[in-house]
C-alpha cells in the first residue's frame, strides 16, 4: 500500500466548540505537513474552498445553512502549494479539489497551474503537483462567477446542466494545459436529452420550458476567440491530473484529452470503487501508461488512539468516542441535524481504534496495491494530538500492515 495525507484546514468548531484563529489554523497546517514530509507520506492533499461559508448563510438560498465557521482556509491552492514546497523536502502536493467553475473559471485556472508547475520545476525536477479538479461541492462558490441559470430552460435543467458545464470547463482547462490554441467554437457543445435526467418528470419540465423536442441545445457557457496560455514550455511531466467526479461519462471524456486519474470519497461503496477501476482500465489515456489501483487515491478518516498510559482496550474505546463526536459534529454542521444513521455509515468507512485494530481494518478493506489518503485533522484542532496520531500511524500501524502483506 501507499500512504498519502489529506489536510482540510477547516476552521470549524471541534467537538468541544473551539474555533482556532486563521493564523493558528495555518500554523497547525505547516507543523503537520512538515511532519508528514519527515514521516514519508507520499502526497499532501490540500482541500480548497472559496468565499466565506459563514456569509453564504445570509443568502436567499444558502447551500449549507447550518455550517459554523469556514469550510476551508485554502482559497488559493497554487500559493499555498508553492509555500509548502519551500518548507518541505520530499513530499508532493495535491489539490483536493480545485474548482474549475470558481476563481475566474477554467482559463484562469489553467494559467495558474502552468505557472505553479513552472516555478516548482525551477527548484526541483522530481517533485510533482497533483491537481484534483471538479465542479466544486458547494455551489455558492461558483455563483458569483456567473455560473447560474440564464433562462427558464437552464433553471429547470440545472442539476443536470451543471455537470455539463463542468465537462465544458474541463475541456477548456485540459486543452490549454496540453498547449492547444483554442476558441470556444472548438469546445464541445451541450445537448440535453432524457438520458441526462433522473426521472421522466424532470425531463418533461425541461421539454415544456423549451417548447418540446427530443433534445435541447444549450448555449455555450464560455465564449472566446483564439487563446493559448503562457508559460508555453513548462515541465508538464511534473503535473498529474485527477478528476473529482464519479460520472462515468465525465471520466471517459477527460481521458480523451489527457491522462486524468480519479478521486473517490471516504463514503464510496466498494462496488462503485471496483466498477471505476474496471472502467478506467479501459478508458485511461494512453499517454498515462497502464491504469493501476494507485491511480485512484482512497480517502479514509483515521481516528487513531495510540496514547500512552492507556491499555489497548482503553485506546479502542477512546477512539470510538472521538470518532462519534467528530462525525456527529460534521453531520450536524452540514445538515443542521444529527443523523445517527449517517454517522454510523461514515464510521463504517472510517478507520477507528488502536494501532492493531486500524491495521486489521486496513487489511480487510483495502487492496494491497491501494493508495490511501489518510485524514487525521477531521474536526480536530489539537495539532499536537494530530501529529501524535500521524506518527503512530506510520510507526505502529504501517509496519503491522506491511508485515501482514
Amino acid at each position: 500500500m501507499e500512504y498519502d495525507i489529506f489536510f482540510s484546514i477547516s476552521q470549524t468548531p471541534d467537538a468541544e466548540g473551539h474555533i482556532p484563529s486563521e493564523q493558528r489554523m495555518l500554523k497547525n497546517y505547516f507543523e503537520q505537513v512538515k511532519l508528514a514530509d519527515d514521516l514519508g507520506f507520499g502526497v499532501a492533499w490540500l482541500a480548497q474552498a472559496h468565499l466565506s461559508t459563514e456569509t453564504q448563510k445570509l443568502n436567499k438560498k444558502p447551500v449549507v445553512p447550518h455550517w459554523q465557521g469556514e469550510v476551508g482556509l485554502c482559497t488559493d491552492f497554487p500559493q499555498l502549494a508553492l509555500e509548502t514546497f519551500h518548507r518541505t523536502k520530499r513530499i508532493d502536493i495535491g489539490s483536493a479539489v480545485l474548482s474549475l467553475l470558481a476563481s475566474g473559471g477554467p482559463i484562469a485556472q489553467a494559467e495558474r497551474i502552468a505557472n505553479t508547475v513552472q516555478l516548482m520545476g525551477m527548484s526541483s525536477s522530481q517533485r510533482k503537483l497533483h491537481v484534483g479538479f471538479s465542479a466544486g461541492r458547494f455551489e455558492f462558490m461558483a455563483r458569483p462567477y456567473g455560473v447560474i441559470p440564464r433562462n427558464e430552460v437552464e433553471e429547470k435543467s440545472w442539476p443536470a446542466l451543471r455537470g455539463q458545464i463542468f465537462m465544458e470547463a474541463s475541456e477548456i482547462f485540459l486543452r490549454l494545459l496540453r498547449g492547444d490554441r483554442i476558441s470556444s467554437e472548438d469546445i464541445r457543445a451541450t445537448t440535453l436529452t432524457r438520458a441526462n435526467f433522473r426521472s421522466d418528470e424532470d425531463w418533461l419540465a425541461v421539454q415544456d420550458a423549451a417548447g418540446g423536442g427530443d433534445s435541447v441545445d444549450i448555449e455555450r457557457r464560455y465564449k472566446f476567440e483564439d487563446i493559448s496560455i503562457v508559460p508555453r514550455n513548462w515541465p508538464r511531466s511534473q503535473l498529474k491530473l485527477i478528476a473529482g467526479t464519479h460520472d462515468p461519462n465525465a471520466q471517459e471524456f477527460v481521458n480523451s484529452i489527457l491522462p486524468v486519474k480519479v478521486f473517490n470519497l471516504s463514503i464510496t461503496q466498494p462496488e462503485v470503487i471496483e466498477a471505476t477501476h474496471a472502467r478506467m482500465a479501459a478508458c485511461y489515456h494512453q499517454d498515462g501508461g497502464n491504469w493501476s489501483r494507485r491511480d485512484m487515491p482512497r480517502t479514509s478518516f483515521v481516528f487513531l488512539n495510540a496514547e500512552e498510559g492507556l491499555t489497548a482496550d482503553e485506546q479502542s474505546t477512546a477512539a470510538k468516542l472521538e470518532a462519534k463526536a467528530s462525525l456527529g459534529a460534521y453531520w450536524a454542521a452540514l445538515e443542521g441535524t444529527l443523523d445517527p444513521a449517517k454517522v454510523a455509515k461514515a464510521a463504517d468507512n472510517a478507520l477507528i481504534g488502536n494501532p492493531a485494530e486500524i491495521a486489521a481494518q486496513m487489511l480487510e478493506r483495502f487492496h494491497p496495491e491501494d493508495r490511501i489518503m489518510t485524514w487525521f485533522d477531521f474536526f480536530n484542532h489539537d495539532s499536537e494530538r494530530v501529529c501524535r496520531n500521524m506518527r503512530a500511524f506510520i510507526e505502529q500501524v504501517v509496519p503491522l500492515v506491511e508485515a501482514a502483506l
